[in-house]
């Protein structure tokens, strides 16, 4: 029995649970950029000044950004969603958009970590990673879970983020994270969010063969250098600036507009990650920005019911998630609320 009544006549659907949770990377300072023998390459600009959504009254946003595979590096302005980015480096670097499968943020490398999603730190360097080559691979669904954890790009590309340890996607070394999900038995999965895609795969009754047609991204032939010996926090610095290392982020928002933000603290990463968690666990898929929306929702609920409320009047109502569901979010939220009281608590002075 549900521990409380949603006022919403939804359909109450199960979300798809198409893996378990996997371990995450470990964030590291790799690589800013690549460079020859240290000097700075040329630099090229996109100067298409379209109006957007972003405060003016400030000086424009200029963000760096290479081709993760080699590129001069350009200047990106002038956008306010993630999609307008994906235009905006398409048109600086002279390529298709359709052609950039995601982007990372101050690796070249293909790093799950550092995926671009909801969110740009001021001193980000962004790295786009293009289309490489294709490949179809036959399936057998010897198990329930496949063992992938899916995301987006938010521009129309779902992709492997996470790949379980020992599932049956593990055990076909074609299949790498990183790598596009185009068609899935020759049906096409470009446009369609990572939740859909996640689902697809679920349904796939077990014992049945499936065909996936996966795009890989370019992999350049600097990817298995290491990080430098110099680090962000000992001042290394491409041109007098420190990437990544920026207190303030501009953050895309639901309804199109793009806003420059604090970081989080500490408690809003930790519930904005245990949110992400259980969406990966109950239904495959990772997703920052939509864990962001979730925690956003919940923050300054007093109890299920009004968060349960909430979700229902949403856009997230679509998701169709159960009470049970809802009940696990609203822990994650509380369980990272308490955990900022405790410690931001004073300490009572001992007497004597």
């Amino acid at each position: 029995m549900p521990l409380f009544a949603r006022k919403s006549s939804k359909q109450q659907n199960s979300p798809s649970a198409a893996s378990d949770a996997g371990s995450a990377d470990h964030y590291n300072n790799s690589d800013v950029t690549m460079r020859n023998r240290g000097s700075l390459p040329p630099t090229i600009s996109n100067n298409n000044n379209n109006n957007n959504n972003i405060d003016k009254s400030k000086a424009p946003l200029v963000f760096h950004c290479q081709l993760a595979h080699g590129s001069p590096t350009g200047l990106i302005h002038d956008f306010s969603s993630v999609r307008e980015l994906y235009q905006k480096i398409a048109e600086c670097f002279d390529i298709s958009e359709k052609d950039i499968l995601f982007c990372t943020l101050n690796s070249h490398k293909v790093d799950m970590t550092r995926l671009l999603g909801g969110q740009i730190g001021l001193d980000d360097f962004i790295f786009a990673h293009r289309k490489g080559r294709p490949k179809e691979i036959e399936i057998i669904k010897s198990q329930d879970a496949l063992g992938l954890t899916i995301t987006d790009n938010g521009a129309g590309y779902a992709f492997i983020k996470r790949i379980k340890e020992d599932s049956i996607i593990d055990r076909i070394e074609h299949i790498c994270v990183g790598d596009h999900i185009e068609k899935l038995n020759g049906q096409d999965m470009v446009g369609k969010r990572h939740y859909e895609v996640a689902r697809m795969l679920k349904d796939i009754p077990t014992g049945q063969t499936f065909t996936l047609r996966l795009i890989e991204p370019v992999r350049s032939g600097f990817q298995g250098i290491g990080p430098r010996n110099s680090s962000r926090a000992s001042g290394s610095s491409l041109g007098g600036r420190n990437y990544g290392s920026g207190k303030e982020t501009l953050r895309f928002k639901a309804n199109g507009n793009a806003q420059i933000e604090p970081k989080f603290d500490e408690s809003t990463v930790a519930g904005i990650d245990a949110i992400n968690n259980l969406l990966e666990s109950f239904m495959g898929i990772n997703d920052t920005e939509l864990a962001s929306q979730i925690w956003d929702l919940g923050i300054n609920k007093s109890n299920s019911m009004d968060f349960a409320e909430a979700i229902d009047n949403s856009d997230l109502e679509s998701f169709g998630f159960t009470d049970d569901f809802i009940i696990e979010l609203w822990g994650a939220i509380t369980d990272a609320r308490r955990k900022n009281t405790t410690e931001t608590s004073p300490t009572p002075a001992s007497t004597k």
